[in-house]
């Protein structure tokens, strides 16, 4: 089978490897679409803390289950699933609290254990969700990056009549505005970025006002709005300061940044509007609640995809998702 394999950093191959066999509790899926995120690139040039070498890499990925291990339900060949890359141990103090996207011993697919860049991938029996029909085997790989938006929102208990302001226009902050509006409701959501392209990406997928800061500084825009719900999708450290800044007393801040750099906050700008801050890492089992919405309509995966690139294309693909933010948002692999 063909794999995309990082071999180190900087040193992406598509490979040859033996078929994998599932072991007790698993499946083996074959792989039908699979789909770009930052971290794969991080991967790739070494920017990712957790990854081990060599690596298989892909987390967001659809296929059918064509083989199972021991203690699997053989009527599961031939299902068609997307797989949650969160494998937990399920016993620790976080998983037994509901939290196994931090699980003591946690495992990511994609970057602790080979993913789904390949012909062929393995998961957890529990981690492979079946998919109704309504969700085309196209855009099925995407159920991933909205559990990263679930995953958020389900902290902050976004309300219809929140001001919500979405840091950055990336496939991160597309899929929190998808769901802060289609989801909960939510009357006003506005969007700050640095690039026109990705401020008219908002606008399609339905933000109510858009601000570009690559100049003129948000707080000099908003013209005293003071948001309720805030979400940093654009994960720079100086925005947390500048977010605490701009918020109305008694808002929720949620932050998906995982960046390194320090972050100087005083704790009076928190403490004296009583703001609530939330941290998310990947996902808490958030893949049935993104299911039901993409079954119901609520969320329109289709908005956030401009490149589709057969496998054997994935260094272009990868470039490409890397280097062009003006023109490309997610970027989808076919196999085969």
């Amino acid at each position: 089978m063909k794999s995309v394999v990082i071999q180190q950093p900087g040193e992406l191959a598509l490979s040859e490897r033996e078929l994998p066999q599932p072991a007790a509790g698993e499946v083996r899926v074959k792989v039908q679409y699979a789909s770009i995120c930052g971290s794969d690139v991080h991967i790739w040039h070494g920017h990712n803390p957790f990854a081990k070498y060599p690596r298989v890499i892909g987390h967001e990925f659809f296929g059918l289950i064509d083989a199972v291990g021991d203690g699997v339900e053989t009527s599961r060949v031939g299902e068609r699933v997307a797989v949650d890359p969160v494998v937990s141990c399920g016993h620790c103090y976080p998983c037994s609290v509901g939290r196994p996207n931090v699980c003591k011993t946690l495992q990511v697919i994609g970057v602790h254990r080979d993913g789904g860049f390949s012909d062929y991938a393995l998961a957890p029996a529990e981690n492979a969700y079946r998919l109704p029909a309504s969700i085309p085997d196209k855009l099925a790989s995407l159920v991933e990056p909205f559990t990263i938006a679930a995953n958020i929102t389900a902290f902050l208990q976004p309300q219809s009549g929140d001001t919500a302001l979405v840091y950055g226009a990336g496939p991160m902050g597309l899929t929190a505005i998808q769901v802060l509006k289609g989801v909960y409701g939510v009357k006003q959501v506005l969007v700050v970025d640095r690039l026109p392209e990705r401020l008219d990406l908002a606008l399609a997928n339905g933000a109510d006002n858009v601000f570009n800061n690559s100049e003129t500084p948000l707080a000099a825009q908003l013209e005293g709005i003071q948001p309720t719900l805030i979400i940093d999708a654009a994960c720079h450290p100086s925005i947390l300061a500048e977010a605490a800044a701009l918020a109305s007393p008694a808002a929720r801040i949620g932050l998906l940044g995982f960046s390194g750099e320090p972050c100087s906050i005083t704790q009076q700008s928190l403490t004296s509007k009583e703001l609530s801050l939330f941290t998310s890492r990947l996902n808490s089992k958030r893949f049935p609640q993104v299911i039901e919405w993409m079954d119901k309509g609520l969320i329109q995966p289709e908005k956030l995809v401009t490149h589709y690139f057969p496998l054997n294309e994935i260094e272009r693909a990868m470039t490409l998702f890397e280097k062009d933010p003006r023109t490309c948002c997610k970027v989808i692999l076919q196999m085969g």
